[in-house]
């Protein structure tokens, strides 16, 4: 018997660590029974048989993230890219509200910072203003990652970002050896061809944890109501008490704390768009 974690599962079969010993291992019966699925991430109990061994339990898990389905998740690192390709700001609040609403801390990186260090810059800022914590890094150049080594140290960080923005990059420069192939990004649409197909831990210390995930091109908000959707822009707490109506939803209503917030600067624009197009998403939705 041997206590390990999970790092990757394929096809049936879980490869789990145990103190650096990665061993092949078949899930019971008894899981489909109880229709109860291991998942990257899980710290089992695992019978080991040579270098194969089956898992006898699933420790209880502290949480468990559904895209990607991993679990024991203590943040997660978000990343895109300055340009090549253009970053999206729609894609990157919805990944923001997916992590806000299963409560994990969250830091933004920007890739690709030797491209252009002014764009970088104006990003972070907008960012920066919203309450969230971000780095800009250059994978090519090593800037930034020794301080993103320590934001991860000890942890076990799920790593999120669309194709093409250097992920895999990131995770070569953090551990100092090629453990993923780097996607090759094609000129001709501006994507990269990502190589990532299931969720897998990488062990980069003791005791700390990279997840890489399968690249999002879309991403669905989760269920919730048209009003929820403001506990997700911490940048807004500070004006709400501002507002003329309680509640507030900061689309229409007249003699808004937040609206002027984002006239005099304070909210970012940017932000406040995306806020009022998501809004809309979720009114529409309610309505089918």
């Amino acid at each position: 018997m041997a206590e390990g974690r999970i790092v990757k599962g394929i096809a049936g079969f879980y490869y789990v660590d145990c103190g650096g010993t990665v061993y092949e291992c078949k899930a019971k019966g008894i899981f489909r029974k109880d229709g109860t699925k291991p998942l990257p991430g899980d710290r089992v109990v695992i019978s080991v048989f040579g270098e194969e061994g089956s898992i006898d339990s699933i420790l209880p898990r502290k949480n468990e993230l559904i895209r990607p389905s991993v679990a024991n998740v203590d943040q997660a690192l978000v990343v895109f890219a300055v340009k090549d390709p253009d970053p999206s700001f729609g894609l990157l609040d919805r990944m923001l509200i997916m992590m806000g609403v299963v409560g994990l801390p969250v830091l933004i990186v920007f890739n690709k910072e030797d491209l252009s260090s002014e764009l970088c810059t104006h990003y972070s800022s907008i960012y920066e203003k919203a309450g969230y914590r971000v780095l800009p890094v250059s994978a090519r150049t090593g800037e930034g990652i020794d301080t993103l080594k320590e934001f991860l140290r000890g942890k076990t960080t799920t790593v999120a970002g669309p194709s093409g923005v250097g992920k895999s990059s990131i995770l070569n420069a953090l551990t100092g050896c090629e453990l993923m192939q780097a996607g090759e990004l094609s000129e001709k649409l501006g994507r990269g061809k990502h190589t990532t197909r299931h969720s897998e831990l990488f062990r980069i210390a003791e005791d700390s944890y990279l997840i890489d995930t399968p690249g999002f091109g879309s991403l669905n908000l989760p269920r919730m109501g048209k009003d929820e959707l403001r506990k997700y822009y911490p940048e807004f707490a500070e004006y709400t008490g501002e507002c003329r109506f309680s509640p507030c939803s900061h689309t229409h209503e007249p003699d808004c704390g937040v609206k002027r917030a984002v006239e005099k600067g304070l909210v970012g624009e940017e932000r406040y768009k995306g806020y009022t197009k998501l809004y809309s998403e979720l009114e529409q939705r309610g309505r089918i």
